[in-house]
């Protein structure tokens, strides 16, 4: 065998050996899982992991019951992530990790990275990377989201020109000290 030869079969050989490494690595990459309530990164981790199954039931039981228009029923919240909000939805291509947190009495911020990876052919592949935070309360000793700056329909916090979608009613506002 000529020594070109051998030259471009130890090429292939190494990219073969890259290629199922790579594969081997991948493939081996535990599946998430739900981490046991307690804390709010778990929340955190559990509602995103939640949305990205489609266990709609579970994600729905991390949302704040004070939320201004909490949706009633679990078919509600179903209803809020229609095709209108399909993007509440999309997980393909995207990794999301708890990264920090911080606690103050019963409120908690959790910053999560997004990351998403891409490819547009052989030569075009990438990731970007975003950090966004979720907000959690402890309520009757369990940690619930109150907003999220992704993953997150605004309809739930935010009641537009005093109503909320499908009839909901909204959260009366706190009493005024003025108004005692």
């Amino acid at each position: 065998m000529a020594s070109n030869d051998r030259f471009l079969v130890a090429i292939v050989a190494g990219v073969s050996l890259l290629v199922v490494v790579a594969f081997a690595v991948a493939r081996l990459q535990p599946e998430p899982s739900f981490r046991p309530d307690g804390d709010p990164e778990s929340a955190a981790h559990n509602y995103l992991l939640a949305l990205e199954r489609q266990d709609w039931p579970r994600a729905y039981g991390y949302l704040s019951p004070s939320l201004v228009c909490y949706p009633a029923t679990a078919a509600q919240f179903v209803d809020d992530l229609s095709e209108d909000n399909r993007w509440l939805r999309e997980f393909e291509g995207v990794e999301l990790r708890v990264v920090d947190s911080s606690v103050q009495g019963d409120v908690a911020l959790v910053t999560v990275r997004e990351t998403r990876y891409w490819s547009g052919g052989l030569f075009d592949s990438g990731q970007s990377s975003n950090d966004f935070e979720m907000k959690l309360i402890r309520e009757s000793g369990i940690w619930h989201l109150t907003r999220s700056d992704q993953y997150w329909w605004w309809g739930w916090s935010d009641a537009v020109e005093g109503r909320c979608r499908e009839g909901r009613v909204p959260l009366p506002e706190p009493a005024s000290p003025e108004g005692r």
